[in-house]
């Protein structure tokens, strides 16, 4: 089969390449950059684009393009830098979340603004015992009157300290035997009352992810997104988006084409290194582009996820082995390698996903 891109994708390619040279100019260039920038004019600027929502329905303000569409642009924008990390979740996630499962009021408030670039959501999943394991989760809402009362604590919540918005994963019954069930989804303005957000500096100095406690945080009932205590099944929809995306190959694509430019080529062995990174990265696309289109299996993307963050740790060694010294002076490339070891756990540990890969996708017994 031919993978090419026809021309119509390659000057999309070449137009959203023109633009992330001259978006880096002006708000500067960043590793990992859909989850550690943070841009809202330059998020405006995708909009104005139609690079926000491309691929959701026209009738709800999306641009109704293909995934591949979406593929292309994005590729291009993380592995220049772009900081398009302020819609990145919402454009993702939360959109196609409230428009498949939401009700028209929902998609009428919420879906303009993050299609306009003006909002930013985080998604309030992990706990500090509830990681990879969603159906561990304890943060509770108990519905009181026409609102829901919220307590509990999240951790690892990207951008909830720049969010207008939280998509909370949370406990709305507790039925004995069975912690898929009682699990819903509600939508928490972050100026709520009863919200203390701290931010986490981890140990590059990035500072994107936060500690989220909520006490007795009140939203009212109409928050709730979907079906009451069954919301399990939605939440992994939207892991299905998170796992399988571009993003979770080309975050450290900057760091492998720098180490490229230091390395000696006339070495055979080093040749034939870079060989199989470039055969890792085919792979990992042509799983994205099947990801994204559909053609695999319900629960796949994780199997995509593992592919590509385990090659995105590849390509941190290589690095650091041809940098040499320079790999190990502070700088965006010594923290770029350093940073490595997270791809295989945000978004779900590589082991719990090889687990999903083998219950529901192989069928294989527990």
């Amino acid at each position: 089969m031919d993978f090419a891109l026809d021309d119509r994708l390659l000057a999309l390619k070449a137009e959203a390449e023109e633009f992330a040279v001259e978006a880096v100019a002006r708000y500067g260039r960043f590793n990992d950059s859909w989850l550690c920038s943070f841009s809202r004019d330059c998020s405006k600027e995708l909009a104005a684009r139609g690079w926000i929502g491309m691929t959701w329905p026209t009738e709800f303000g999306g641009g109704g393009r293909s995934p591949v569409d979406r593929l292309v642009v994005s590729e291009v924008l993380i592995t220049a830098g772009v900081p398009i990390g302020a819609t990145w979740f919402a454009d993702r996630q939360m959109g196609p979340g409230l428009f498949t499962f939401g009700t028209p009021e929902q998609c009428d408030r919420y879906l303009p603004e993050i299609l306009a670039g003006e909002v930013t959501w985080c998604i309030g999943m992990s706990e500090p015992d509830s990681g990879s394991d969603l159906a561990s989760l304890s943060t509770s809402a108990v519905s009181d009157g026409d609102e829901w009362v919220i307590n509990g604590q999240k951790i690892w919540t990207s951008f909830a300290h720049e969010s207008d918005y939280c998509y909370l994963i949370c406990r709305t019954d507790s039925v004995p035997g069975r912690p898929h069930l009682g699990i819903s989804e509600i939508i928490v303005p972050m100026d709520t009352p009863g919200i203390e957000v701290r931010p986490i500096r981890d140990m590059v100095d990035a500072r994107h992810f936060n500690e989220v406690w909520f006490t007795d945080v009140r939203v009212p009932v109409g928050n709730l997104v979907g079906v009451e205590g069954n919301a399990f099944a939605q939440t992994m929809k939207q892991l299905e988006h998170e796992r399988g995306g571009i993003d979770r190959l080309v975050s450290n694509r900057a760091l492998h084409l720098h180490a490229l430019e230091h390395a000696d080529t006339t070495d055979r062995v080093l040749r034939q290194e870079i060989a199989d990174l470039e055969i890792g990265y085919t792979v990992g696309r042509l799983l994205v582009y099947r990801s994204v289109l559909g053609q695999t299996p319900s629960g796949f993307a994780a199997g995509t996820k593992c592919v590509c963050t385990e090659y995105e740790q590849r390509v941190a060694d290589f690095a650091a082995r041809v940098l040499g010294p320079e790999a190990m002076l502070l700088s965006e490339w010594s923290n770029e390698i350093a940073y490595a070891p997270a791809y295989t756990i945000m978004g779900g540990t590589s082991n719990v996903m090889r687990n999903i890969l083998g219950d529901r996708v192989l069928g294989l017994p527990r």
